[in-house]
C-alpha cells in the first residue's frame, strides 16, 4: 500500500459527493411512507472485504435497522475528487471498474422506503492491489525558459504511461551527483509540465533533472540534465515613461536606466498589466508571458541585452486599456518609476 496525496475538498468533490448521494434515488421512496416517516435507518457496518483483485472488490456489512423497513443501500467509492456510486438491496456488493494501486474511501448508507438515509459511518479506506509494473516513459530534458537571480522556470516534454501518471519530481543535482528534491507536481488532475524553482543563489550554476511516477509506484528513469546559471543580484533601476492616451488604449515609451554599479547582461522586465488589456505592438523587447494575467513580462532583444552602469535601454508598447506601466521590475529588482 502507498499513501495518496490529501487534497482539500473542492467544488468538484462536492459535486462528486452529490452525485453519489443521488444514487439513492434509484431505490426510490414509497408514497405509502413518504408522508409520515422521517426517521432515518441506523448506520450499517462495519464494512468487510470478502474478495479483492486489482480492479474489483467484494464487500459485506452488518444490516441497518429501521422503524419501518430498510429497502436498500447506497455505496460509494471515492478517490480524491472523483467517485463511483453503486446501489444494492442486500448487504453485499461487488464494486468493479476500480484502478490498481488507488486508495479509495468506501462508504455504505442504509435507505428506507420513505427515502430517509442513514449516516455512512464507519467508512473504509482501501488501497487496491498493484496491477501495473510498467514504468512511465522518461520525461524530456528540462528547458530553462526563464531565469532570474533567485529562481528559474523549467518545462519539459511529458512522460507517457500505460495507466495513469501520479506526479513529476524535480531534483537539483550537486557536483557529487547527489539528488535533492526541489519540486513535486501532482498530476491529478493533470497539470502542465512546467514549474518554478525558487530560493536559489544569484550568479550560481545549478543542474536539474526530472522523473515521473505512476499510480502503482513505478518510477521512470531520470531525464537528461539541464544546467543553468542564475543572474547576478537584481540591479538598481529607474524607469521614465512618456505616454499618450487614446480612446482605445495608449502608446507608452519607456527608458530603463541601470542605476547600479554592475552591468546587466540579459534582462527581463515585468509591469502591471490587467487581463483585459491586450498588446497591439511592442518594440525594444519581446513578450515572455503574462504571469497570473496581472502582469506582462518581456525580455531583451539580441541588440539590447547589456545595460551598463548608468546606461539606458528604450522600449515602447501600444496596448488597450488605461493601465500604464507601473510596479516595474528589472531582473526581479523593483524600479523607481517616473512619468513625464
Amino acid at each position: 500500500m502507498h499513501p495518496i496525496r490529501t487534497r482539500p475538498r473542492s467544488r468538484a468533490t462536492t459535486l462528486a459527493v452529490a452525485a453519489l448521494a443521488a444514487a439513492a434515488v434509484a431505490l426510490g421512496p414509497s408514497p405509502a411512507y413518504a408522508a409520515d416517516d422521517t426517521e432515518r435507518p441506523t448506520a450499517p457496518g462495519p464494512i468487510t472485504v470478502t474478495a479483492i483483485d486489482t480492479t474489483s472488490v467484494e464487500l459485506t456489512w452488518t444490516a441497518s435497522t429501521d422503524n419501518v423497513g430498510v429497502v436498500g443501500y447506497a455505496v460509494s467509492a471515492l478517490f480524491e475528487d472523483t467517485g463511483r456510486a453503486y446501489s444494492t438491496d442486500t448487504t453485499t456488493i461487488r464494486l468493479t471498474d476500480l484502478r490498481p494501486s488507488r486508495t479509495y474511501t468506501l462508504s455504505v448508507a442504509g435507505l428506507d422506503a420513505a427515502g430517509n438515509r442513514s449516516v455512512s459511518n464507519p467508512t473504509l479506506r482501501l488501497t487496491m492491489p498493484p496491477g501495473d509494473t510498467q514504468p512511465p516513459s522518461t520525461p524530456g530534458q528540462p528547458v530553462a525558459y526563464d531565469v532570474a537571480a533567485t529562481l528559474v522556470w523549467l518545462r519539459w516534454t511529458p512522460s507517457t504511461d500505460n495507466v495513469v501518471l501520479d506526479r513529476y519530481e524535480v531534483y537539483r543535482v550537486d557536483a557529487s551527483g547527489q539528488l535533492t528534491l526541489v519540486r513535486e507536481l501532482y498530476q491529478f488532475p493533470p497539470s502542465p509540465t512546467m514549474t518554478q524553482v525558487s530560493g536559489l543563489t544569484p550568479n550560481t550554476t545549478y543542474t536539474f533533472v526530472v522523473r515521473a511516477r505512476d499510480e502503482a509506484g513505478n518510477w521512470s528513469a531520470l531525464s537528461s540534465p539541464v544546467t543553468v546559471t542564475t543572474l547576478p543580484p537584481p540591479p538598481s533601476c529607474a524607469v521614465r515613461t512618456v505616454a499618450r492616451q487614446g480612446p482605445d488604449g495608449f502608446v507608452a515609451y519607456l527608458a530603463v536606466e541601470n542605476t547600479g554599479t554592475t552591468a546587466v547582461n540579459g534582462w527581463t522586465m515585468t509591469w502591471r498589466f490587467w487581463a483585459s488589456q491586450q498588446v497591439r505592438a511592442l518594440w525594444g523587447a519581446q513578450v515572455v508571458d503574462r504571469p497570473n494575467n496581472s502582469y506582462l513580462r518581456v525580455r531583451n532583444t539580441s541588440h539590447n541585452a547589456v545595460i551598463r552602469p548608468g546606461g539606458t535601454v528604450s522600449l515602447g508598447i501600444v496596448a488597450t486599456g488605461t493601465q500604464l506601466p507601473e510596479e516595474v521590475t528589472l531582473n526581479g529588482g523593483v524600479c523607481v518609476v517616473a512619468d513625464e
